[in-house]
């Protein structure tokens, strides 16, 4: 090595020995590992026999066989926790042959059974199938009766209705038929008295008129009366109707009757209503009223 130069900076001399220390550690490195592998080796290795022999004592005693010193124990190694092998499998024993005539027995017996066990689920369906059946049949012939019931019911309902209302119509009939008889005897009674005050008075004209033609102004009278209660909106001017009216000596309405009709329902109920609105009608100048008169209304002459 040279040394630094005067005056010059100071350098540190490079070492040349670093594979001395490779060397070594390697070295070490191998001695650790045989080490390791000698006491692995020895562990394994089956145990030494040891024979002894017996002498007899009056036998010299021979020398004494030298020990050998143990072996330095090496460090335990860690447990390695090995897995059982599977255990080996197990093959059922063969099972015994049956006999044959055991066999087709055991067969038909389970066919039998078979059989039994399907007529009786047969048999339970059947059963099930019955009650369904009279269920819906009894239900179908309540439902039957109700209606039967029912339509009965409202047979009796209609024939009692029509019943009523035959005497209701009865009823009326025979009331009105009462009221006309009373109409009639009052108007007979009223036409006598009349009678007989003009026979007994000193002009001895008749105070009613039975028959022939109908005084103009007493008709006009009548229909302008009508006319003011007609209610009746067309403008067809050829309607005409004919009615006979049937009155008391007071004037009062007891009777109405379409002769001819106008072809018109609207214009003849228009009609019937104004002369039923129109009692009592108007009386002649001397205040006797005809029993039955024979009108005309036209249309024309009604507005």
């Amino acid at each position: 090595m040279k040394p630094a130069t005067a005056g010059g900076p100071y350098k540190v001399p490079r070492q040349h020995d670093n594979w001395r220390s490779v060397t070594l550690a390697v070295a070490m490195h191998a001695v650790l590992l045989l080490f390791l592998w000698v006491g692995v080796s020895w562990q394994n290795n089956e145990p030494t026999e040891v024979q002894a022999e017996i002498w007899d004592m009056k036998v010299q005693d021979a020398a004494p066989t030298p020990t050998p010193e143990p072996a330095p124990q090496p460090e335990p190694e860690p447990e390695v926790v090995k897995t059982p092998p599977p255990a080996p499998k197990v093959e059922a024993p063969p099972e015994p042959k049956e006999d044959p005539e055991i066999a087709l027995q055991r067969i038909k017996k389970k066919k039998l059974e078979e059989e039994k066990a399907e007529k009786l689920e047969q048999a339970r369906l059947k059963k099930e199938a019955d009650e369904k059946l009279a269920k819906l049949e009894a239900k179908q012939k309540a439902e039957q009766k109700a209606k039967e019931e029912k339509a009965e019911q409202e047979a009796k309902e209609k024939a009692l209705a029509e019943k009523e209302k035959k005497k209701a119509a009865a009823e009326k009939l025979a009331k009105e038929k009462a009221e006309k008889a009373a109409k009639d005897k009052a108007f007979a009674a009223e036409m006598s008295r009349i009678t007989g005050a003009a026979a007994k008075g000193s002009t001895g004209t008749a105070a009613q008129s039975t028959g022939g033609r109908v005084d103009g102004g007493y008709a006009a009278a009548i229909r302008t009366k009508i006319k003011s209660n007609l209610v009746y909106g067309s403008e067809d001017d050829s309607l005409s109707a004919t009615y006979v009216i049937t009155q008391l000596p007071t004037g009062e309405i007891i009777g109405v009757r379409k002769v001819k009709g106008s072809g018109s329902a609207a214009y003849d109920n228009a009609i019937e209503n104004a002369i039923a609105k129109s009692s009592p009608l108007p009386k002649k100048k001397d205040g006797t009223v005809e029993r039955e008169l024979n009108l005309d209304f036209k249309l024309k002459d009604m507005h």
